[in-house]
């Protein structure tokens, strides 16, 4: 017993189990509209709403229109990247998703078929019982991870003290955890938004570029870069990165982020800063940049799919438990030595380690082949299922064997 759960006996993990192979749903039938509760603690960042609101989204998108309940319990920080949410409104509805204020003494609402807990947040005691009543389908949707173990964790069961099954559910980055948020055809609309050209100087308007550097990179003279990071980032030794390359530099920085670095700024290097911004605007900024610094999991699977260079900043823990999940990841990309090796710069060493590490990654032969690698890692992930569509087909089948 861990927490309230004890774990299945092997023949259910294995039955389980099986659903992660894509055993395919009865095909002579359409899978059916479901209805979905999703709960969401907002932490201390953007990351768990940024991922909760993204496969809400998704769900309710497909053509089965599925029903989508949001819970969430901090409306003031989910207001920050999605502006028409009403921080002072307790029910309120968002491209038909339904959004809930999850307070101490939340709404006695029935069960939805599915109810999906982000990040063992712990859904209400009441709730839960409501949903032993329902009989609905309980996942728990686990933090992103590229540690080997995850594969045999996905999609197992455990029993809740209410006699509940509760179902892990690992996204991941191999064909056998439950994928990465992506919808559909993304790949083939950002390709369209950068065909034309006019999209980015529209999108640097609206950032409150100033004219003259919002010019010199529509001519393609300087270099764009997005830097959404921790404050223990060493993002001063980007900066000195960049000030050593001939090209000039335009360092896009979310208010609030990292505002000391402004007054290191150069001639060759500026820093403007912009507002936070919605998630489809978030991913315009990604795509219109040359290099992306971002952090935790949700802007790094965004930064994937923008298949530009990036450094990813995963969010730290005690006795940097984080860097093992960080080596893990990064030996299952393909990445070159020297990009590996600033990877882990960013996410613990000097500021000056940093700085020649970037030197050294934008002259033409290293640039050239970061670009290409990442290009080719985002084509290899775009290859595997989604975590939406992953999700759905687990849910109906847990649903069709009870």
């Amino acid at each position: 017993m861990i927490h309230g759960h004890v774990f299945v006996a092997a023949p259910l993990v294995g039955a389980i189990f099986n659903l992660n192979r894509h055993t395919p749903i009865d095909s002579n039938l359409p899978p059916p509209s479901l209805s979905f509760d999703i709960f969401c603690r907002v932490v201390d960042n953007f990351g768990d709403i940024g991922v909760c609101w993204r496969l809400a989204r998704q769900l309710a998108d497909m053509p089965n229109g599925h029903r989508v309940r949001l819970w969430v319990d901090n409306l003031h920080r989910f207001a920050k990247i999605e502006a028409r949410v009403d921080p002072a409104q307790d029910r309120q509805t968002v491209e038909r998703i339904d959004l809930v204020h999850w307070t101490p003494e939340p709404p006695d609402l029935q069960p939805c078929q599915v109810v999906v807990e982000a990040f063992a947040c712990d859904p209400p005691q009441g709730f839960i019982q409501r949903m032993a009543a329902e009989h609905s389908v309980w996942i728990n949707l686990e933090y992103l991870s590229a540690e080997p173990w995850v594969e045999s964790c996905h999609a197992l069961a455990s029993i809740h003290l209410s006699g509940l099954r509760k179902i892990f559910f690992f996204p991941g980055f191999t064909p056998h955890t439950g994928g990465l948020l992506r919808e559909p055809h993304l790949l083939k609309t950002r390709k369209r938004w950068l065909s034309e050209p006019g999209n980015a100087q529209a999108l640097r308007r609206a950032l409150r570029l100033p004219d003259n550097l919002s010019q010199s990179l529509q001519k393609g003279d300087c270099r764009q870069v997005f830097l959404f990071c921790y404050p223990s980032a060493p993002a001063l030794g980007l900066l000195q990165g960049l000030a050593h390359d001939p090209t000039p530099s335009v360092i896009l920085v979310p208010a609030g982020v990292y505002p000391r670095l402004e007054a290191s700024q150069t001639p060759h290097v500026h820093v403007h800063e912009i507002p936070f911004v919605d998630q489809t605007t978030f991913d315009q900024v990604l795509w219109s940049s040359d290099l992306n610094c971002v952090r935790g999991e949700d802007s790094l699977v965004r930064a994937m799919w923008a298949g530009k260079p990036f450094l990813w900043q995963i969010y730290p823990q005690n006795e940097d438990a984080h860097l093992v999940k960080l080596q893990a990841w990064l030996a299952q990309t393909s990445f070159s030595p020297a990009v590996q090796a600033l990877m882990q710069a960013w996410n613990g060493d000097t500021h000056a380690s940093v700085g020649a590490l970037v030197s050294r990654l934008l002259s033409v032969p290293a640039w050239s082949e970061w670009q290409r690698d990442t290009r080719l890692w985002t084509e290899k992930m775009a290859q595997q299922p989604d975590l939406a569509s992953s999700l759905l087909r687990l849910c109906v089948k847990l649903l069709q064997t009870g």
